[in-house]
């Protein structure tokens, strides 16, 4: 009877362990060989996105895997060697998209359309997106376990050419380009046609020019 009090009452603090104990069997792993662009995976408590890998058949020896990996914390890339038998978290990762505000001179300011709640995100954070940030853009903020990591912008958006050298008689030769300056102060090569003023549209992913905006 006692017993059976203690159970009923504590339910929560079993549910609790036997959740924890499910979700340690249950977590998905990967690992070499699955290894492909864009596989989501956990190293030393950090999420990577993989953005380049190459499968590797030594004359002696295992076969192996290298790859490069994105950092969901700060958009840096970092190289790694997988080799059989490694095992990888696979990490939940969430997005949500709200509205780019201002730049307060500690961290990027961002805003949820939904709520209107505002969300701060530091530099380091914000690091490899920041150069695309314009007034208004709806950009994915990042979720991990919960909490607000990182940014990304949208993979293709639209700028006005802020600088760039003029268009000089004899530089109109095919696949000739120049540097030119975005509004938001990214740099990014351009056609030797494309003027100050003009309106590009630009793969973020890559920091390529696409196309002229007519």
């Amino acid at each position: 009877m006692l017993i059976g009090t203690i159970l009923e009452t504590s339910k929560p603090f079993y549910y609790r362990i036997i959740k924890n104990i499910f979700k340690g069997v249950l977590m998905a792993t990967i690992g070499m060989s699955d290894i492909k662009k864009n596989v989501r995976l956990v190293v030393g408590e950090v999420p990577y996105k993989v953005v380049e890998f190459q499968h590797v058949k030594p004359g002696k020896g295992a076969a192996f895997v290298r790859m490069k990996m994105k950092s969901f914390l700060n958009g840096k890339v970092v190289e790694k060697t997988v080799h059989a038998g490694d095992k990888f978290e696979v990490p939940e990762i969430d997005y949500k998209t709200m509205q780019y505000l201002y730049d307060d001179g500690e961290m990027y300011q961002f805003m949820d359309n939904e709520t209107y709640d505002q969300l701060g995100l530091s530099y380091e954070q914000c690091d490899d997106a920041s150069k695309w940030f314009k007034d208004g853009i709806n950009v994915d903020i990042v979720f991990y376990k919960g909490k607000a990591i990182s940014v990304q912008a949208p993979e293709i958006m639209e700028f006005v050419i802020a600088e760039t050298p003029p268009n000089f008689k004899g530089d109109t030769s095919s696949g000739s380009k120049k540097p030119a300056t975005l509004e938001s102060g990214a740099v990014i090569q351009v056609p030797y046609h494309v003027l100050e003023g003009d309106t590009v549209k630009v793969n973020t992913v890559d920091s390529e020019y696409l196309e002229k905006v007519k």
